[in-house]
């Protein structure tokens, strides 16, 4: 599954994106409450004419909002700013604070029939473990950045596992480190007849993986979507499976200085600090 995520689409722009990822045939939307943008995704929606069934709509709550009152006000929140009448998935976006008080948020939003699915952000293997051994239901989806540079084999196998469906943000890293001038991803994009990010995507999803990549451009929107016509052989996979850093490009929880920078988010809101 492919769907289109809003993470640093500004509000004054982010309607009429969505609404461009929507035509392009994006039916998955992702979106959260820290992005400030939960509005225009609403507003894209309900402009959109496609009936609410079709669409897969996906928010989460932030590290103030965990709690088990915090994250239900939060949901609330979210849901009214949507404008929509239920979710189809709700995240806790950070393993940070009282997550297992909203937890227990979400397992009661899930059992009224107010959220369809539940799960988690950003959980490394020994915080996803200890979750799901100690709630009454498991998480759905672990939102994970996931990407050639840092491919988690270790967190994609207890998903298997647990049964927790692996979801990638940022699935191109944005970018960085040279992910799309690496002469490998070329190589096989020439291959193929693709482009790199064609090939990153369809990478991930040969793996089970659900990817959201996010773009303000519509030529790239449909590219993005075009990856469903080709498939990676053997070699291919084995060629991207030496370009694995074993860390994060964009985020790593496991440092101090990222757990301050998250928190310092919740003083200066930024879109482009998170």
């Amino acid at each position: 599954m492919e769907g289109f995520g809003v993470f640093q689409v500004p509000e004054a722009i982010c309607e009429q994106t969505v609404m461009d990822a929507l035509q392009a045939g994006y039916r998955l939307i992702d979106t959260a409450s820290s992005y400030q943008n939960e509005e225009a995704v609403g507003r894209a929606i309900r402009n959109s004419g496609i009936p609410r069934e079709e669409l897969f709509v996906t928010t989460k709550a932030y590290i103030q909002q965990m709690g088990y009152e915090n994250t239900r006000k939060a949901f609330e929140e979210s849901l009214e700013k949507l404008g929509l009448s239920y979710l189809d998935l709700y995240l806790i976006h950070m393993p940070f604070g009282d997550y297992y008080g909203s937890w227990r948020a979400l397992e009661d939003l899930y059992r009224e029939g107010s959220v369809r699915a539940i799960g988690v952000c950003n959980f490394l293997p020994d915080r996803l473990l200890d979750l799901c051994y100690n709630v009454d239901i498991q998480p759905q989806i672990n939102q994970i950045e996931r990407h050639p540079h840092y491919q988690r084999k270790e967190d994609l196998a207890l998903m298997k596992e647990l049964g927790v469906q692996p979801q990638a943000w940022a699935p191109f890293a944005e970018g960085l480190k040279g992910m799309f001038t690496e002469p490998v991803l070329a190589e096989i994009a020439k291959k193929h007849g693709k482009t790199v990010a064609q090939v990153i995507l369809r990478w991930n999803v040969q793996q089970g993986v659900i990817v959201i990549p996010k773009s303000v451009h519509r030529e790239r929107m449909e590219e993005n979507l075009n990856i469903w016509d080709f498939s990676l052989d053997e070699e291919d996979m084995a060629a991207i499976a030496t370009l694995d850093k074993n860390c994060p490009s964009m985020l790593d929880t496991r440092k101090i200085s990222e757990v301050k920078r998250v928190y310092d988010y919740l003083r200066n809101p930024v879109l482009t600090s998170l």
